[in-house]
C-alpha cells in the first residue's frame, strides 16, 4: 500500500487500516462495535470488542497483502491467543459479569493496491 504521494505505508498504518475495515464490516453484518484497541490495565489486548445480539465478540484483526503466503489466522499463535484471552477476561471483569455468551473471532483483511479490501472471518477461532 502506498500513500497519495507514492511513499509506502508502514505496518502500523496497514494494521490500523485493516482494523477500520474490519470494524466497518462488522457493522454491516449487524454487530455493534463497542471498543477498538482495548488494552487491559493488567495485561491483555483485544483489537475489537463487539456485540452481535446477545453475543459478545472478541476479535483479532490480521491484515495481509493479497497473495501473501501466510494467512492472518496462522499468525494468531498460542502466545497471541493468551494475550487476547487476558484482554477478554479483563473486559468481562470491567463489565461486572461473566455469564455473557462470548466467542473469539479472527478477521483477516486482505489488501491490494487499487482494489477494495477483502474480508474473511473465522468464527470461534480458538
Amino acid at each position: 500500500m502506498t500513500s497519495r504521494d507514492g511513499t509506502p505505508r508502514d505496518r502500523k498504518w496497514t494494521g490500523d487500516f485493516g482494523e477500520r475495515v474490519a470494524a466497518a464490516w462488522l457493522r454491516r453484518q449487524g454487530a455493534k462495535v463497542l471498543y477498538r484497541n482495548f488494552r487491559a490495565p493488567h495485561g491483555g489486548e483485544v483489537d475489537i470488542v463487539a456485540r452481535c445480539g446477545k453475543l459478545l465478540l472478541f476479535v483479532e484483526v490480521k491484515t495481509r497483502r493479497e497473495g501473501s503466503k501466510i494467512r492472518g489466522f496462522d499468525a494468531v499463535n498460542a502466545e497471541k491467543q493468551a494475550l487476547i484471552e487476558r484482554g477478554a477476561r479483563e473486559w468481562l471483569k470491567l463489565l461486572g459479569r461473566t455469564d455473557v455468551p462470548w466467542r473469539f473471532d479472527v478477521i483477516e483483511v486482505y489488501v491490494e493496491e487499487g482494489k477494495p479490501p477483502r474480508v474473511h472471518r473465522v468464527e470461534n477461532a480458538f
